[in-house]
């Protein structure tokens, strides 16, 4: 697990080194920042209702090198969200963390030999809400985080890209003690670590579908050879960017994911088994690209 977080360190540190030793011409970076807000305050109101307040954050920022036959692309997606109601605690509403660096060489035409590294995490503590004290947090930073290391062959064009690995070592973290023991995200119980060899899908989509619309999606598929290779891991984000003007921007996201080794409780039975995970989130507010 170190020499996995090691190398995750390590990525960064080389994609600055490189940029000092090449021509800045081979480097093309482009990144948006979006912050939504929405307050709602009241006070003897007749009507009902209560006071409110939330907020989104969202970074996309890439970074990618290109030099003949070579190139390398490197994606950070980062997001959190915060709701309030009234007297209540402070909620996270979305936390995201994922970074993605993929190095490829062309052979001919579209397709290339290519590695892919991927990090997946969040920044705070999770809860199960509603919350009540003493309650542990579900989930929390490196609890879980997962690290994927494929290689395979990858077809690119100016908006999408398909990479297809039949060599995918998935790796999965879970740094808690309480959720260690309990044997959450698919590590057997007291441990911190699960690793699994299977074969990985990524398709990756990006283009202005209007003019000031732009449509993003991403799907990752993962099966294990050795444990269940017909129960697939799904992880599908989609985004919808409608540029209002220079500052102003709608967002629609969504995420869906499933994973076999997530077990999720029934509130009906109590029973726990793998469910499909699905988020939606739209939001208006600031907006900056640079």
């Amino acid at each position: 697990m170190k020499k996995i977080i090691v190398l995750l360190l390590f990525i960064p540190s080389v994609l600055f080194a490189q940029e000092k030793t090449d021509s800045v011409k081979y480097w093309k970076r482009s990144g948006v920042f979006s912050a939504n807000f929405s307050q709602v305050s009241l006070s003897n109101w007749a009507a009902g209702g209560e006071s409110s307040m939330s907020g989104v954050f969202l970074l996309n920022y890439l970074a990618n090198y290109k030099k003949d036959s070579l190139y390398w692309d490197n994606y950070l997606d980062l997001g959190y969200g915060f709701l309030k109601n009234d007297k209540e605690d402070l909620r996270k509403s979305t936390d995201r963390l994922e970074l993605n660096s993929k190095i490829g060489y062309n052979t001919a035409g579209k397709w290339s030999y290519a590695g892919l590294v991927s990090f997946k995490s969040q920044f705070a503590l999770g809860y199960n809400y509603p919350r009540t004290t003493g309650d542990s947090p579900i989930s929390k930073f490196l609890a879980p985080a997962y690290v994927n290391i494929a290689l395979g062959m990858d077809y690119k064009n100016d908006y999408m890209s398909l990479f297809i690995s039949p060599a995918t070592g998935k790796f999965t973290i879970v740094n808690d003690d309480a959720l260690s023991a309990l044997g959450e995200f698919g590590v057997e119980k007291g441990k911190k670590f699960r690793s699994e060899l299977g074969g990985s899908v990524r398709l990756a989509f990006k283009k202005e579908v209007v003019k000031n619309v732009t449509a993003q999606t991403k799907l990752d598929l993962f099966s294990n050879y050795f444990h269940n290779p017909e129960n697939i891991d799904v992880d599908w984000t989609f985004m919808l960017n409608m540029k209002v003007n220079e500052w102003l921007s709608a967002n629609l996201m969504t995420q869906l994911i499933y994973d076999d080794d997530v077990k999720i409780q029934n509130p009906d039975t109590g029973h726990s088994a793998p469910m499909v995970q699905f988020m939606e989130m739209f939001g208006v507010g600031l907006s900056f690209k640079f």
